[in-house]
């Protein structure tokens, strides 16, 4: 086998691993022990680039990007020292209750908490 085969192989093998912009994996990716990932300072990194790919940390089953009107930012008003606790309204005091509850269950899904004692 001359030089030039040698290197065909190569290339072939090589194939699917290096395309024009981009590397890809089949297989585990695995870093060892005391290995960091640098990202550049200027742009920034995205991991996931659709709101449907699926990610998750910890052993979790990868999950997309939850969304739902759970998340939706509870109205601020002046703290009061009167009932209902220092909310303007039950449903404010609600409104809040819920979006804790909406955060727990994202970072328990994504593996950030593990949501139990």
């Amino acid at each position: 086998m001359n030089e030039q085969q040698v290197r065909e192989i190569i290339r072939q093998e090589l194939s699917n691993l290096i395309k024009s912009d981009r590397y890809v994996f089949d297989k585990l990716l695995q870093l060892q022990e005391g290995r960091n990932i640098q990202l550049g300072k200027t742009t920034g990194t995205k991991i996931g680039t659709e709101i449907t790919q699926k990610l998750g940390f910890y052993n979790t089953t990868p999950i997309a990007q939850r969304s739902g009107s759970v998340q939706a930012a509870v109205a601020t008003t002046s703290s009061t020292q009167t009932t209902p606790y220092g909310y303007t309204t039950a449903t404010q005091a609600d409104a809040i209750v819920t979006l804790v509850n909406e955060l727990r269950a994202w970072a328990v899904a994504q593996g950030f908490i593990k949501g139990s004692a």
